[in-house]
């Protein structure tokens, strides 16, 4: 039954129901305006990595292929293209993953007994819910780590199966970077914390162990965990996991269990990060479901159920919720504190007898804005309640949209109901957006998948894949699901991905480009295409990670030109872009001159063509600012991050692009698009300080729609700086949530790295708070354009959008500015 009810009524339903009331704002940690952990954060910058030193035996020159004379023909049995009518799902009784070959190497680690897969009961676990299995835990995470301790992240991926049982843990688990803790999806093994564990987390997700910040902690994983603090102490403040990461990090399909009347926490994040995107989740009982505390995250289809907070806002600048469900909750978001959000978007989402859906703090401008749209309250109080007043500011269902904060048109809004006309074409059947979890193909039984290094393929960092992986995948198309082991798979020319094709990684399994066919930036060159303009049908990408192996001015990383049938048949997870960065690219050691126009290192990384229909969900496009393996320092002018010219629908969940030369997003004549969560940073060696400015060194390529900085004066080193995000033209284009952070003007490469000034950004930039006039451009007359919750650091202005320009000054919150709507082209 819905409607409105009175605060009394739905505290005596909740004593009859047995949960908690809502948390004491003691429960929650804020930070407040005018502390000096509060002014920390608003005027924090990444500091330079730890210099560490390079080792000595990482000169893989003889790893990397020199170029082929010509491309190898492919062996007569791969060049037929066969239809067997599958894959076909059934009902297996064991994964797939664990029947397979694990074959699986890490082509640039110095150890060649590396063993990439590690299952815990092959290190002593028991899962027996008896034995002690915290050392076998820390025996298969660290094994082969442990035994090449050289400082290289990339080169020690690690898969870590959990199969099923019930795993006592009495010490905790430390993950590493570059590793996954993969459960088995159709037996979920559950990690139960011994008594003794008291406050320390089941999983510390945050790695310290070569000098990282949560900042720098990238490429973690973990899914299929039930994670169960029952056995500790109800008045112990147990946590189940402590996750303060930061980019292209999973955490997808856990289970917090935490018992009810209980002070257990499910997940913090001591140590704050960079996250993108946590989905597929849920929470029972405890006292808080999630304590955030973090730059950014895009939450997705997550329920709490008895909890007494379900979501406690530390800190964090921006959250995009999506598809939350809170049932019987004393709380559902609190963030009542002053200074505590400073943007939260709560869309197609629902609350089931629950005491206060959102606390919030009424600010009177930007900072903790709150946008709600297509939320459904059943037999719940206040679905805002305004923390510094007590009254009530909505209550009931919002079917449309409720708006608290700055908009434009017009200024400050206390709560402006709106409506946003969405498009069909971007909707599921419950009429909420579209979202699919990431395929793991849990219901195909092994004899549906084809290993490709069975099928003539390497993986090996050296040879010259292309010519078999083209022919493996024709093969497999409308066959057989493709499983690429762990590797770094080389190829000298496009691969292309026909309809009917399912790909599935293993810890993030890199397609690499190499060779002179991707080298002139005058005529770009796709690495991965996914289909060919118009075609229609699957195409399925998950756990891969796209980059190029040296300098190539050309190289467009993966273009998708294929629609599917039905939503989602052609859809990326987790997968990601990497440019320099690792040792097992040349860009790392060949990109560390401070005029970055000798490392035009990548064209674009991402392209959407006008037939091109994906969902895309938790994807980093990286151009790296430092060495993730302890080589030098480098500067690195990637061309692009993602255009996006689809017309028929695209998804983007969870997504981030980052230091880029010309742009992170761009959106031209785009029709149908969905974000949930976008987050940018300026490349570090742009602004004053620079060799040079934008679009230097780059030509501008009207072909790709690039942005020539026509508007700003010649010598506007701080104008001249790549976009976060442009939209040009257009049609039905939602965003909720866009983070656009720039932190430096030029790189001086003081005391030995590129990271100069003082605090970790350049004097200038510091001294006056602004790094970058423009983060966003609207051009050409979009239509009905819908875009919630834009935050922005250190920029002059948010939006830049002919005459109508909003300035950060005018719209104070969050990291610097926010406006709450951005709506003068939603008619």
């Amino acid at each position: 039954m819905r409607g409105i009810f009175s605060f009394a009524a739905v505290i005596s339903t909740v004593a009859a129901q047995s949960f908690l009331s809502p948390a004491p704002i003691s429960a929650v940690q804020p930070i407040l305006n005018g502390t000096a952990e509060y002014e920390s954060r608003i005027h924090f910058s990444p500091s330079a990595p730890p210099v560490v030193p390079y080792p000595g035996n990482t000169d893989f020159s003889d790893k990397f292929p020199s170029e082929p004379t010509s491309i190898a023909p492919m062996a007569p049995r791969h060049i037929f293209r066969r239809s067997c009518g599958g894959p076909t799902p059934g009902n297996p009784s064991t994964f797939w993953r664990t029947q397979l070959a694990h074959n699986g190497i890490a082509p640039f680690n110095g150890d060649k007994t590396y063993q990439v897969w590690r299952d815990v009961q092959a290190y002593g676990a028991k899962g027996n819910g008896i034995d002690d299995d915290s050392d076998a835990f820390k025996f298969a995470i660290a094994d082969a780590w442990g035994r090449n301790n050289n400082f290289q992240q990339t080169a020690t991926p690690a898969m870590v199966y959990v199969p099923a049982g019930t795993y006592k843990i009495s010490k905790g688990i430390q993950l590493l970077v570059q590793t996954m803790l993969v459960g088995d999806p159709l037996h979920m093994p559950t990690l139960k914390a011994d008594a003794s564990l008291g406050t320390r987390p089941i999983i510390q997700g945050f790695d310290q162990s070569r000098g990282l910040q949560s900042t720098t902690n990238f490429w973690i994983g973990i899914r299929n965990i039930k994670l169960d603090t029952t056995a500790i102490n109800v008045n112990t403040a147990a946590i189940a996991l402590n996750w303060p990461v930061s980019q292209a990090c999973q955490l997808t399909n856990v289970d917090f269990i935490m018992p009810n009347f209980s002070q257990h926490i499910g997940l913090t994040m001591n140590g704050g990060g960079s996250g993108t995107i946590m989905q597929d989740l849920t929470f029972t009982g405890g006292a808080i479901g999630i304590r955030l505390d973090n730059q950014q995250y895009a939450f997705k289809g997550i329920k709490f159920t008895g909890c007494n907070t379900a979501i406690a806002i530390s800190h964090v600048f921006l959250l995009a919720a999506q598809d939350l469900s809170f049932v019987n909750c004393g709380t559902g978001i609190d963030m009542g504190n002053n200074g505590a959000a400073g943007s939260v978007s709560l869309i197609d989402s629902s609350a089931d007898s629950v005491g206060t859906v959102v606390n919030a703090f009424k600010s009177g401008n930007g900072q903790g804005s709150l946008t709600i749209e297509n939320f459904v309250n059943t037999n719940s109080g206040p679905t805002v309640r305004q923390s510094n007043g007590g009254q009530t500011l909505v209550a009931g269902s919002i079917p449309n949209t409720w708006v608290m904060g700055n908009a434009n048109p017009g200024n400050y809004q206390g709560g402006t109901t709106y409506t946003t006309a969405r498009a069909g074409a971007l909707l599921g059947t419950n009429g909420k957006y579209f979202t699919m979890k990431q395929p793991q193909y849990e219901n195909y039984d092994v004899s549906q998948f084809a290993n490709i290094k069975d099928q003539g393929v390497k993986g090996d960092g050296s040879a010259d894949d292309t010519a078999a992986i083209n022919a493996a995948l024709l093969a497999n198309a409308n066959c057989k699901i493709t499983y690429f082991p762990q590797g770094v798979y080389v190829v000298f020319d496009t691969i292309t991905i026909p309809p009917g094709s399912r790909i599935v990684g293993e810890v993030w399994s890199t397609i690499s480009a190499m060779g002179a066919k991707f080298r002139d930036a005058n005529n770009p060159r796709v690495m991965l295409k996914v289909g060919n303009p118009g075609e229609v049908g699957v195409a399925q990408i998950s756990d891969m990670l796209f980059t190029v192996g040296e300098v190539l001015p050309g190289a467009i990383l993966m273009e998708i030109n294929m629609a599917g049938a039905s939503k989602g048949d052609v859809g990326v997870w987790n997968s990601h872009f990497r440019i320099g960065g690792a040792v097992d690219s040349k860009v790392n050691t060949a990109c560390t001159n401070p005029n970055p126009s000798s490392c035009k290192a990548a064209f674009l990384m991402l392209h959407v063509t006008t037939s091109g229909s994906p969902y895309i969900e938790n994807m980093w496009g990286w151009t790296a600012d430092h060495s993730l393996d302890g080589g030098p320092q480098q500067v690195i002018a990637t061309g692009r991050g993602a255009l996006i010219e689809g017309t028929k629908a695209t998804w983007l969940v969870g997504t981030a692009f980052e230091h880029n030369s010309l742009y992170q997003y761009n959106l031209v004549n785009a029709v149908n698009v969905y974000i949930g969560m976008q987050q940018t940073e300026t490349a570090y060696w742009q602004g004053p300080g620079a060799p040079i400015s934008g679009p230097a060194p780059w030509d501008v390529n009207f072909t790709y729609t690039d942005p020539d900085f026509s508007g700003c004066p010649g010598g506007d080193a701080k104008c001249r700086m790549g976009w976060a995000q442009r939209i040009v033209g257009g049609s039905n284009i939602y965003i909720y949530g866009s983070g656009y952070w720039v932190f430096f003007n030029g790189l001086t490469f003081a005391s030995g790295h590129g990271y100069g000034g003082g605090n970790g950004c350049e004097a200038s930039c510091c001294q006056s708070d602004i790094c970058q006039f423009n983060a966003a451009e609207v051009y050409n007359g979009p239509k009905k354009l819908y875009w919630y919750a834009v935050n922005t650091h250190s920029f002059t202005n948010l939006i830049l959008d002919g005459a109508n320009v909003l300035p950060q000054f005018n719209n104070p919150g969050s990291w610097g500015g926010v406006v709450a709507a951005y709506l003068a082209h939603s008619g």
